[in-house]
This record gives structure tokens, C-alpha cells and sequence, in this order.
């Protein structure tokens, strides 16, 4: 009976054993299963083709802007300021006085040097009178000196009259002026400065672009400024000449644009981005700015072929629109990774994300 017993149990024990094993193997293979799967699964990426379309080449550069006519008003003489006629920031035409200086001084010298003049006349006139009617013999080097005399006389008051016109100041040219650095009553040399006149109604830029550039350039070409000054907005100008020799030491050639501005929006001395067109390709080959990428300074893309990416190396162009030209290294109809390039390796197997 004990035996008997003992069998039973030991039959109950296999069975429990069993029963454990075969469950211990479905969920290793449930999970074999579940876990073979995942190990083949690759990076999803987004892909897009090379396109192509139409694209304006354009040269960057930078510059300053520069009135076209702009100087430093001074005296040609020496003088106690009278007048000033203007206010700092005052527009001015042509012509106009803008100072005065006391005109006594040269004033007294000019009725001076009138009065000599008018004293030698009379005397080389009485002396010619007297020998050409034979009444006295004037000797002729006396006539000849009384001559050199009245000469010189006229000399010396053409001299003072044109001093005491420089007691006037005038604008050599309609434009703004800056601000005065003298007041009335001011003692002032010759070639001192007194205020800033400048030409705002165009303005000029200098630019350098590569030599490469300068079979495409020409007088004409039209160029837009952006300047920090006024972001967002674009200034058109046009390019009035090229410099006839190009910099051997970093091979550029230096170009001026001109920038209306009646409006007097711009002024010297700002700094400006210019972008000058150079033509337009309409049979650029594009891809979206993000699919390109610098590695070790170089442009590269990765190029999907048949669910593997390919690292190649590319030269890109213009940016316009949010796509990139590519230059060499692709052809129409080429497909490269979007975007998750930066999560990839060369040769490595992709899936593709579909589009909706």
C-alpha cells in the first residue's frame, strides 16, 4: 500500500515538472519571437529627390556706404566769425552762405588797394597825355614804370576783393550739414574744420568679389543693400564701375554700386551686406537646405540607394527658397536622406518614412 503511494506521488511530481517546462519553452519562444523583430528594425529617415528648378546666382560681399560727395567746410582765411547761417542737421542748396567772418580788416585793405590803383591810372594816364600831345618829353622808361605801377596796383585790389569774398562761407554743393564745431565770436585759421557737409541724395558702396566672378560682372547690374540699421529691408542699387585691375594679393576686384536715397534713409559710414545678381539658372539641380550637412568642413548628403545610404561629398551653390544647389556629386532623380542624418553611418540600411 505504501508503495503504491509513493508511486503516485512520484507520477504527480513529473507531471508538475512537465507542465513547467513546457510553459518555461512557449514563453522563451513567445519571446525568441517577439525579440527577432525588433533586432531587424532600421532608422526611419525622409527622403526627397533631386529636383530641378530655377535659381538666381548672386555674390555676396560687404561694404560701407559712402555719400558721393562728401567734405569738411573750412576757411581759406583767417577771421573772427560774424555768422552762421545754418542749423545742425539743416539741409542746404548750392551757393548758400553758411559763415561769416568780420570783413573790416579786408575791407579797409580793398578801399586801400582800390585807391592806389585809381592814383597810379591817373599818374600813368597824365604822363602818356603829356608825351603824346609833345608838350613835356616824358622820358619812356618813366611812362614804362608809371604803366608797371597802375598794373600792379590792380593786381593787388583784384588780391584784397577776392580775400574779402572768402569772408563768405558758401555751400560748394546742395546736401546736409552735420554738426558745427564753432560758435559766433570763434577766432578761426586757415583749413580749420566747421562743420561736415555731406550728399545724401545718392550714396556709394565698395565692394571686393573674387576674380572668378569677373567675367559676369558689368556697369548696370543691378544689386540690393541690407544694412542692421533697418532690418528686413532691401535698398536697390546698381553697379557704376569696376575697378580695371584686379588685386594680385587676394585676387579680388573692387566694385561701386550706387544707392539712391532721396529720402535720406541711409547715411555714411553704415555697414551693408550687398547681394548683386550675376544671372539666373533654370536648370539648377536643388535639394532641401537640411539634407546637407559639413563634415570635416566639406558639404555631404546622404544618398539613398536601394534602402542603403551612401556618404558623398557635394558642391553646393545658391540658397534660395529653403532648397540648396548642387553643383557636382548629383544628378536629377537622385533620392538623399531629409532628414535624421545626423543619426547615421555610411553603408548603413534605412527605412523609409512614407509620405502622406
Amino acid at each position: 500500500m505504501k508503495s503504491k503511494s509513493f508511486t503516485i506521488a512520484i507520477g504527480v511530481a513529473l507531471l508538475v515538472v512537465l507542465i513547467i517546462a513546457v510553459r518555461l519553452g512557449g514563453w522563451s519562444t513567445s519571446e525568441s519571437s517577439t525579440a527577432s523583430p525588433a533586432s531587424e528594425q532600421h532608422t526611419l529617415v525622409e527622403v526627397a529627390p533631386v529636383v530641378v528648378g530655377s535659381v538666381t546666382e548672386s555674390i555676396q560681399a560687404v561694404g560701407t556706404l559712402e555719400a558721393i560727395a562728401s567734405i569738411t567746410v573750412r576757411p581759406e582765411i583767417a577771421g573772427v566769425i560774424r555768422r552762421i547761417h545754418f542749423r545742425d542737421g539743416q539741409s542746404v542748396e548750392r551757393a548758400v552762405p553758411l559763415v561769416e567772418l568780420d570783413p573790416e580788416e579786408l575791407q579797409s585793405q580793398v578801399n586801400q588797394a582800390a585807391a592806389e590803383e585809381k592814383m597810379t591810372l591817373v599818374t600813368y594816364e597824365r604822363l602818356k597825355r603829356l608825351n603824346d600831345q609833345q608838350e613835356v618829353i616824358v622820358p619812356a622808361q618813366q611812362i614804362d614804370e608809371a604803366r608797371m605801377a597802375w598794373h600792379a596796383a590792380a593786381s593787388n585790389s583784384l588780391l584784397y576783393a577776392a580775400r574779402l569774398k572768402k569772408t563768405v562761407i558758401r555751400a560748394p554743393f546742395s546736401g546736409t550739414v552735420g554738426l558745427r564745431r564753432v560758435s559766433v565770436g570763434d577766432y578761426i585759421q586757415p583749413g580749420q574744420a566747421i562743420v561736415n557737409l555731406e550728399d545724401l541724395s545718392t550714396l556709394h558702396v565698395d565692394f571686393k568679389v573674387a576674380e572668378a566672378w569677373l567675367s559676369r560682372l558689368h556697369v548696370g547690374q543691378q544689386l540690393v543693400v541690407m544694412t542692421d540699421a533697418f532690418p528686413g529691408t532691401a535698398f536697390e542699387g546698381h553697379v557704376t564701375a569696376i575697378d580695371p585691375r584686379v588685386d594680385a594679393t587676394n585676387r579680388t576686384v573692387s566694385v561701386r554700386a550706387s544707392i539712391p536715397n532721396q529720402a535720406g534713409t541711409l547715411r555714411p559710414g553704415l555697414f551693408v551686406t550687398v547681394r548683386l545678381n550675376v544671372g539666373e539658372d533654370t536648370h539648377a539641380l536643388l535639394i532641401p537646405e537640411e539634407a546637407e550637412f559639413l563634415r570635416q568642413d566639406k558639404p555631404m548628403v546622404f544618398q539613398v540607394e536601394e534602402r542603403t545610404v551612401r556618404l558623398k561629398e557635394v558642391t553646393v551653390g545658391v540658397r534660395e527658397r529653403g532648397m540648396v544647389q548642387v553643383r557636382s556629386g548629383l544628378k536629377e532623380g537622385d533620392v538623399v536622406v531629409r532628414t535624421g542624418t545626423h543619426k547615421l553611418q555610411d553603408g548603413e540600411l534605412v527605412s523609409i518614412k512614407s509620405s502622406e
